[in-house]
């Protein structure tokens, strides 16, 4: 079982899941190069390329997996989506958070409706971002708890100290933030979209996507059109849970896998 973190997140993202699941599988839950654990002093200074959709993807392709359940939520869908279209011989199935499909993200992203919501990926891409939150753990934590109180729902949906202390060390955060500056991010991909009517091809694989109707920026208005993107998800509303998928759903994330275990 492979488990891809979110951002604001971490490897802690799964430790709700993660018991659940121990007796059955083995589970994988790595940093994503450059976040978390895994940033390196001089991370902050790569070009954003270097932590784009594809060097993750690349990333994870050297790891020595046989076919796995491949859990994701945030850029950890959209990570495991490119992965099981690239390797699908590797993928046993996919159980993921909120998913947006091509067909809808432009709506989703750029309607006026909902584009207020995305403001922090344009946050991000100003050196302002690294001047006032980088290297100052109580801003970071402040910036992390605002979108975990905003994006979450149930009460499991708390800023741990691990995330903190991550994101708080000098250049993670920067390093960080990298995703959206990389062109990766939901809102360059919506206005790369733009006008476009044909999309990639579905990726056909086995699927589960537990959908948190409370999610202020993946909201439920949008699950009716996974299948365009996986013809074999089976999509799950969930009306109490927001964005944080495996941390607020983890007992429902946990029966899905398992079906596939």
């Amino acid at each position: 079982m492979l488990c891809l973190h979110g951002w604001p997140g971490g490897v802690s993202d799964y430790r709700l899941l993660t018991p659940l699941l121990v007796d059955v599988a083995e589970v994988v839950a790595p940093h994503l190069p450059g976040f978390g654990r895994s940033f390196s002093p001089g991370d902050e200074s790569r070009p954003p390329s270097d932590f784009d959709r594809a060097h993750l993807v690349s990333a994870l392709g050297e790891l020595d997996l046989g076919p796995a359940v491949v859990v994701g939520y945030d850029i950890g869908i959209t990570t495991a989506v490119a992965y099981a279209r690239e390797h699908p011989d590797r993928v046993r199935a996919l159980v993921l958070g909120n998913t947006l499909a091509p067909s809808v993200t432009v709506e989703a992203v750029l309607s006026d409706s909902y584009r207020p919501e995305f403001w922090y990926q344009d946050f991000h891409q100003l050196e302002l971002a690294r001047q006032l939150i980088d290297s100052n753990p109580a801003a970071v934590r402040t910036y992390l708890e605002h979108f975990w109180s905003h994006w979450g729902a149930r009460p499991e949906a708390v800023v741990d100290e691990q995330l903190v202390e991550d994101y708080s060390r000098p250049g993670a955060f920067t390093a960080s933030v990298n995703w959206y500056r990389s062109g990766s991010s939901s809102l360059y991909t919506a206005l790369g979209l733009r006008g476009v009517t044909e999309f990639p091809p579905p990726v056909d694989v086995p699927a589960t996507v537990i959908w948190g109707a409370l999610d202020p920026i993946f909201p439920p208005a949008f699950a009716s059109a996974v299948p365009d993107l996986l013809p074999r998800a089976d999509v799950r509303v969930l009306d109490d849970v927001g964005h944080f998928t495996p941390v607020e759903a983890a007992s429902e994330m946990a029966e899905a896998i398992r079906s596939y275990l």
